[in-house]
């Protein structure tokens, strides 16, 4: 029986699709798609021999063994986790790298044993994969970013996520942005996030939304790059500036990186060690721009964080964070903003306070 396949790969992605990849844990790792599980045909060791199998042996010789070590106990016990996917979500589809032998074998299976026809994407992973990429450069030259500006911890990520019409590059990334930004967990690689881009962009395209707010950020964010396409775009695009008190942006820092960040180790860890694990990361995120900071000052700060956390432990209060927090804002971040701001201040269309940055982005693109 010719079973079906699926190639419209807009309509994937933009229904949210549910997608079963049956490609080896190590190619799932290197890149995927949102909306993705991965249940595998063959694992990571089972994909090495049956390689070397093809390479020494060719084809033939690389199926018969493919079918020898996935058999019996282990066949059943793949071909159950597929049909559970089926089952919670009956319009998904299923892929393995090029559309070919192991989607088609997998596909095969799960008919068999089941009765369903459950499609497979012509092409496979590496075909949507072109198709992203290829949308990613037409999303960029379509779209009209404005740049949401302003210093550190200004709270530009809480008005980007009172915007329907926004990419939250921070939130892709799994990033803060800063060198304090790391989450507990890792970020996704760098092809995961490329492709969840293109993903959102396609959306808004979708939506016929050209102007979509960014927030103005570093060529990278944590260790993985925004898109060069993409980067230069915003490079010539308008900023709008947020505007606001220092002890606001304490507050606001305070609320991220203390409180909010604190309680993500703890939800991760439990109590204790996710209180060592975030110490841990405050200390060496300090430690990350010892060289910048110069001697004396990296000595200070260094002994005011520690003193923080020390008073914070033992008594809960938390308020001698604000101290360390003040300085690193004033002193380190605003003169590296203040020079980086000098170069690009010509772009720059409106400035305001939260409430007045809303408004101009109301009235003068009509965001919702």
């Amino acid at each position: 029986m010719d079973l079906p396949q699926i190639d419209d790969y807009r309509s994937l992605f933009l229904n949210h699709t549910a997608l079963l990849d049956v490609r080896a844990p190590v190619e799932f790792n290197q890149g995927a798609f949102p909306f993705t599980e991965n249940y595998p045909l063959i694992n990571d060791i089972e994909r090495d021999i049956i390689g070397k199998k093809y390479k020494d042996m060719g084809q033939d010789k690389a199926i018969e063994l493919g079918h020898q070590l996935v058999q019996g106990d282990v066949k059943s016990e793949r071909i159950n986790h597929w049909q559970s996917f089926i089952n919670q979500h009956p319009e998904g589809v299923l892929y393995c790298f090029r559309g070919g032998m192991r989607s088609k074998i997998s596909q095969q299976w799960i008919y068999e044993k089941t009765g369903i026809i459950y499609p497979r994407v012509k092409g496979g992973y590496k075909a949507m994969r072109r198709f992203l990429l290829d949308q990613l450069e037409t999303s960029v030259n379509e779209i009209q970013p404005v740049i949401l500006g302003g210093r550190t911890g200004i709270g530009k990520t809480i008005l980007l996520n009172k915007l329907k019409q926004k990419t939250d590059l921070e939130g892709l990334f799994h990033h803060r942005g800063s060198v304090f930004g790391k989450h507990v967990t890792p970020q996704p690689t760098q092809i995961s996030i490329e492709n969840e881009l293109s993903i959102d962009l396609l959306n808004h395209r979708d939506n016929n939304i050209s102007h979509i707010v960014f927030e103005d950020e570093a060529p990278n964010i944590g260790s993985r790059r925004i898109p060069e396409i993409l980067f230069n775009k915003m490079q010539l695009s308008p900023i709008i500036q947020l505007e606001t008190s220092v002890d606001s942006r304490v507050d606001i820092t305070f609320q991220e990186y203390i409180i909010e960040a604190l309680a993500e180790h703890q939800k991760f860890y439990n109590e204790e060690s996710g209180f060592t694990s975030w110490s841990t990361q405050l200390n060496e995120a300090i430690d990350k721009i010892q060289r910048r900071l110069g001697g004396v000052r990296y000595k200070e700060l260094k002994s005011i964080l520690n003193q923080a956390i020390a008073e914070h432990q033992s008594t809960g209060n938390m308020e001698l964070h604000r101290e360390w927090i003040k300085s690193l804002l004033v002193d380190y971040y605003d003169p590296m903003y203040d020079y980086q701001f000098s170069k690009k201040s010509d772009r720059v269309i409106f400035k305001g306070s939260q409430n007045d940055v809303l408004d101009y982005l109301l009235s003068k693109y009509q965001l919702s």
